[in-house]
């Protein structure tokens, strides 16, 4: 096979397997319990009697628990069993279809965020969800898959950032990574999750006009000596792009880039 052949074929793989991420992505978030599922998220703080309106039983926090209270009139269950009386329960960290409180085809689902606990109603027949015909994103472009190298700190560091619903909360860092774009160096900060892996709350020159406010990316772990692909074209709508009721966090200061990044997804259709 020509060299030119070779380049036309992996041109080709890289945007089938782009078209392949999109398809699963849409399908993710148009699950019965994806982001566009969510109806609510409720803080205990401002339910101080425990009754939330909507949601069935009754919720009070106590330490490191939730104590949810139900009768069998609520139609709560637990792991799959109706629920009368009372459970303690931890936050949940798996997947929202697993999650261990149930009312009918919604989850309700327990959330701590900086001590503060609150329930959040996922609903397969949201408004949202109902509506949702697809995500705005432009096809895969080879410019836009960039070389780049991860620069850890020397230790987490920790801003305070916006979040989507008003409040400021805290922003874990682990490093950042470095790239350029036409011969320019652009940093992001950037955390590190458990796997590994890399995420980015970032801004462009097309946030709040021809896409979102603001995306996420989420580079795959680095190589042993730092390379990192820097992939805008699977840059992602945040979860409050699809439910207002998400807290997702602004970009930290030096994460809004002075370039357009017309890469990616853009926004949620019809928006």
């Amino acid at each position: 096979m020509s060299t030119d052949a070779q380049r036309a074929d992996t041109a080709d793989r890289a945007e089938r397997d782009w078209a392949h991420w999109h398809k699963e992505r849409t399908d993710t978030v148009a699950a019965p319990h994806g982001p566009l599922s969510l109806t609510g998220t409720h803080w205990l703080s401002d339910h101080p009697d425990g009754r939330i309106p909507a949601v069935p039983g009754r919720w009070r926090e106590d330490g490191d628990e939730v104590v949810l209270t139900a009768t069998a009139e609520d139609g709560l269950t637990a792991d799959g069993k109706p629920l009368t009386g009372e459970i303690r329960l931890t936050a949940d960290h798996g997947p929202i279809d697993v999650s261990r409180i149930a009312h009918g085809g919604r989850r309700l689902v327990v959330l701590r965020r900086e001590g503060l606990w609150a329930v959040r109603d996922f609903d397969p027949e949201s408004d949202a969800r109902r509506a949702f015909r697809g995500i705005e994103a432009t096809l895969y472009e080879a410019r836009w898959e960039l070389p780049g190298v991860f620069r850890p700190y020397g230790a987490d560091r920790t801003v305070r950032v916006r979040n989507a619903d008003g409040r400021e909360r805290g922003l874990g860092l682990g490093g950042e990574i470095a790239f350029e774009v036409d011969g320019v160096e652009h940093t992001l900060q950037v955390a590190v999750e458990p796997d590994g892996s890399l995420w980015a709350v970032f801004a462009d020159a097309t946030s709040g006009d021809s896409s979102y406010r603001f995306r996420f990316l989420r580079p795959a772990a680095p190589a042993p000596d730092g390379r990192v692909t820097v992939d805008f074209n699977r840059s992602l709508l945040p979860p409050c792009a699809f439910a207002d009721h998400f807290i997702c966090p602004f970009p930290p200061p030096g994460n809004t880039l002075a370039l357009a990044v017309p890469a990616g997804e853009r926004n949620r259709s019809g928006a």
